[in-house]
C-alpha cells in the first residue's frame, strides 16, 4: 500500500496514519464470518453511536494543527463544526477547500509552539480517543461511508498510547481501514481502462526506525463492483495476543501474526515480549486527510479541488473485549 518515502519523525508523538504505504497484495479468497462478534465471549466495553447533538468530548479529542501528518498532507485539522459534527446519528468529518492557518507542529511534539504557524489550502478534522479510550486487544468495529475524489484519504486506525518501545514505528501502528482517491481511475495492475478505484486497505507498521521501517497488509474490494463510497459498510479488526484479523462486513480478508512482525526497540533492558509491539494499549483515530505522499501520488495524482467538500461519515464505533477466564 505505501510506496513512497516520508519525513523522518523525531519522536514517537509525531507518528502519523499511513506514513507512506506499502503495496499489499489483494486477498484473492476472503472468508465469510457471519458470527464474528456474536460469540458470548465478546463483551461490548465502549461505544459511540453518535446519537446526541454534538461530538462527545468525554470520548474524543480534536487534534488541531497544520502539520501535514508527516506525509506532506494539505489539510489543517480543526475543531470547528464546519469540519466535524454530528447529525441524525452520524459523525461527519468534512474536508473543505479553504485556506487556513494554524500550528505548524503536532501539539504532542515537544517543540510545539502556538506561535509557529503554517498555512494550508484545505481543512478537515482528526479525532482520537487517547486517554479516553485505550485498549489492549479487542474487536474494533466501525460502520462508515467513505468519501470520493482525487486526494481524499480517509482513515480509521490506531496508535500506541504509551510508546513503550520507542518512536514510530517501533511501538507500532494498526490501520483498520484506509482508502485513497475512491472513484477516480484505478491504477490497480489488473484494472481495465475505465475501472474506478474502489480498494480499501488494512495495514500494520512496525520494525526499525525510518528508513528501515516495515509495513505489511492487504487490500480488499467489495463484491459485485460495489464502492465503499456508495453506502455504509462495517470495518473491523479482531486483535488478540499474537494475531490481528481484518474484516469488511464480517468478511475476513487478512490475518497477520506475531511471527510476521517485530520491533527494533532498544530502550528496554530486558528481552522483548514475543508479541511486541502489538501487546500494549492502543487508541483509536478517525480522520480525513487531503493529498500527501500517498493519495497525491497515485491514481490521477495531485488533488482535484472541484471534488471538495468531501466527508467521511461514521455511523458508530464499538469496542468489544473477550471475557476473562
Amino acid at each position: 500500500m505505501r510506496r513512497y518515502l516520508v519525513t523522518l519523525l523525531a519522536s514517537a508523538v509525531l507518528a502519523s496514519c499511513s506514513t507512506v504505504p506499502p503495496k499489499p497484495t489483494e486477498q484473492s479468497v476472503a472468508q465469510h464470518q457471519p458470527d464474528a462478534v456474536a460469540s458470548a465471549d465478546w463483551q461490548l466495553v465502549w461505544q459511540d453511536e453518535f446519537n446526541g447533538n454534538s461530538i462527545d468530548l468525554s470520548k474524543w479529542s480534536f487534534e488541531q494543527n497544520c502539520w501535514g501528518g508527516g506525509n506532506d498532507e494539505q489539510q489543517c485539522y480543526t475543531n470547528r463544526p464546519e469540519n466535524a459534527y454530528v447529525d441524525n446519528g452520524v459523525l461527519y468529518i468534512v474536508a473543505r477547500k479553504e485556506t487556513f492557518t494554524g500550528p505548524a507542529l503536532n501539539e504532542d511534539d515537544p517543540d510545539f509552539s502556538p506561535h509557529q504557524r503554517k498555512t494550508l489550502p484545505y481543512t478537515s478534522a482528526r479525532l482520537r480517543s487517547k486517554g479516553k479510550g485505550d485498549w489492549l486487544y479487542g474487536r474494533f468495529e466501525i460502520r462508515a461511508k467513505l468519501p470520493t475524489g482525487q486526494g481524499s484519504w480517509p482513515a480509521i486506525w490506531m496508535l500506541p498510547t504509551d510508546w513503550l518501545y520507542g518512536p514510530w514505528p517501533l511501538s507500532g501502528e494498526i490501520d483498520i481501514m484506509e482508502a485513497v482517491n475512491l472513484g477516480t481511475i484505478s491504477d490497480e495492475p489488473s484494472a481495465l481502462a475505465d475501472d474506478p478505484e474502489r480498494r480499501i486497505y488494512g495495514t500494520l507498521h512496525y520494525g526499525e526506525p525510518w528508513p528501515d521501517n516495515v509495513h505489511s497488509g492487504q487490500s480488499y474490494k467489495l463484491p459485485n463492483g460495489q464502492s465503499p463510497a456508495d453506502a455504509f459498510h462495517t470495518y473491523a479488526i479482531e486483535w488478540q495476543p499474537g494475531e490481528i484479523r481484518w474484516y469488511v462486513d464480517d468478511v475476513l480478508y487478512a490475518t497477520q501474526k506475531s511471527s510476521e512482525w517485530h520491533t527494533g526497540a532498544v530502550t528496554l533492558k530486558t528481552a522483548l515480549p514475543r508479541h511486541a509491539p502489538f501487546d500494549r494499549p492502543f487508541h483509536l483515530l478517525l480522520n480525513l486527510a487531503v493529498g500527501g505522499n500517498w493519495a497525491g501520488s497515485v491514481n490521477e495524482t495531485g488533488i482535484n479541488p472541484s471534488a471538495y467538500p468531501q466527508s467521511l461519515q461514521i455511523d458508530y464505533v464499538r469496542v468489544y473485549q473477550r471475557q476473562q477466564p
